[in-house]
């Protein structure tokens, strides 16, 4: 479970990561080259798209960092968490809850977001 736990911190670093050289990289490390992201507002299959999807949401968010919100609940190769995103040190603006699936090389093979706490309009 800690490299469920490992991986799941990496997985936030790389939305935190803001140099897209080094997001990028991140990226590489982290998830498998067929490696999808689903929420309800966006669906990112590859690296590529991935990335790109990282950035946009940075963009979205300036100067946000994500964290986690509380313990990685992990099994086999599937791990849940809550995590947060909001300035540092202050209270979340957005908070979410996805389900990490990794591959047999402990990279992310797929994670499912849900979003349980947005902006409103």
């Amino acid at each position: 479970m800690s490299d469920l736990q490992d991986l799941a911190e990496r997985y936030l670093a790389t939305w935190n990561e803001t140099d897209p050289a080094a997001r990028r990289r991140l990226v590489d490390e982290v998830w498998a080259e067929d490696g999808s992201y689903t929420d309800p507002l966006v669906v990112a299959e590859g690296r590529d798209a991935i990335d790109a999807t990282l950035g946009a949401v940075q963009a979205q968010f300036p100067g946000l960092v994500f964290t986690l919100g509380g313990a990685v609940d992990a099994h086999h190769d599937i791990a849940r968490f809550t995590w947060e995103l909001g300035p540092q040190g202050a209270e979340a603006l957005v908070v979410g809850f996805d389900v990490l699936v990794a591959d047999a090389e402990g990279r992310i093979k797929q994670v499912h977001g849900f979003l349980d706490k947005v902006p409103s309009a």
